[in-house]
């Protein structure tokens, strides 16, 4: 049972943690047991948005990690879901329905690929060097790896492509009349891929943190009623002995956050202070959907919106406690390295508790 439809069972699915808007299925972003990691972007097209309700792209997220061992695997998993269940639905917790088609960014520990989608039709572009960004606008133009069989054909017969010439995706499928929210995408797109050419060949963890807390470029929103919410970095080290570790804020606005590390082993100590409540009548599984609010919100969100309001309230104590928690996110990422670097062999047990023990911590200072 997806966020609307319900499609066939896999016979076998992997392990996931997943980072998600607590009314829904699916996933902003996630990762599996595999090293998979996937996330998604909202983008308008000029295919027609299917208010119908089919797979959100958030359920894609979630069902290419579930049922793909490799980054490549997902992405077959994904495609051919979106064409045969297509993509539609309202993607907010709102009476009036806010619909978009997606873009992914998929890797694992050996291979990267962008996905972006119009409706049921797709084109993949695999990454083999440097970075890459997305960021609600289609960026794959002629640099095409694997596409929809039809695509093509649907580009001539609306008209959008004459045939003649290089095929660019971003070109033919984007939209000519852009809404005024893609003119802050392009923004967002340019200084990310610009941010990260300034680090090209040493990015680090901290790279990717540093760069999903910029305000100035509007990657890290918190403004207009919008809030960026979860975040999280992945590394996944080459070496297959090595673990992958994935970090979480698990709370919305990165720049006042803490990420915290995530590794999958046995016997993992789950983390009730980051999983959002359920109820009974849910407005979002009852029809008509969202016609009342809930509150959603975790034990960690709680609090850690409360020291929002104190930081705001007392300058001075608000630096001191955001100072208190970097100090915090510093000790998981000086952690990890000594993990990764093979400096520290931590017992199992206590690699187990990890997220739930820095989640902890986290609430200790927050009270």
């Amino acid at each position: 049972q997806c966020t609307y439809l319900e499609i066939e069972q896999a016979e076998r699915t992997h392990a996931v943690v997943l980072s998600r808007p607590a009314w829904l299925w699916g996933a902003e972003m996630g990762a599996n047991e595999h090293g998979v990691c996937v996330g998604n972007e909202g983008v308008w097209t000029r295919e027609p948005l299917g208010e119908d309700e089919a797979l959100l792209g958030m359920d894609l997220v979630r069902l290419g990690l579930e049922r793909g061992s490799s980054a490549r695997e997902a992405l077959e998993v994904m495609v051919a879901l979106l064409e045969r269940y297509g993509q539609g639905g309202s993607c907010k917790e709102e009476p009036v329905p806010f619909v978009y088609h997606n873009t992914f960014l998929l890797a694992d520990r050996v291979e990267a690929w962008v996905l972006e989608t119009a409706g049921r039709y797709w084109a993949a572009q695999q990454i083999r060097e440097g970075s890459r960004n997305i960021s609600n606008q289609l960026s794959i133009g002629r640099e095409i790896t694997a596409e929809h069989a039809g695509l093509r054909q649907r580009a001539r017969s609306q008209g959008w492509w004459s045939g003649d010439g290089e095929f660019s995706f971003a070109e033919v499928f984007s939209l000519t009349q852009q809404p005024a929210r893609m003119e802050a995408a392009k923004a967002r797109y340019r200084a990310g891929k610009e941010l990260l050419q300034q680090h090209a060949g040493h990015i680090t963890a901290e790279t990717f943190m540093a760069i999903l807390r910029d305000k100035a470029s509007g990657i890290c929103v918190d403004s207009e009623g919008f809030r960026t919410a979860g975040s999280m970095v992945s590394v996944l080290p080459q070496d297959p002995t090595l673990p992958c570790v994935h970090f979480f804020t698990a709370t919305p606005d990165p720049s006042r956050s803490v990420f915290k590390p995530f590794i999958f082993v046995a016997g993992l100590k789950p983390a009730p202070q980051v999983r959002s409540p359920t109820f009974r009548d849910d407005p979002a599984k009852q029809i008509p959907r969202f016609q009342s609010t809930v509150d959603r919100r975790h034990e960690l969100y709680r609090q850690h919106q409360a020291a929002l309001e104190l930081m705001e309230r007392d300058q001075e104590r608000g630096q001191k406690l955001l100072q208190t928690l970097r100090d915090l996110e510093k000790q998981g990422l000086e952690g990890m390295n000594a993990l990764l670097g093979g400096t520290v062999a931590p017992r199992p047990e206590e690699l187990a508790d990890l997220f739930f023990d820095c989640v902890e911590a986290e609430m200790k200072f927050y009270t």
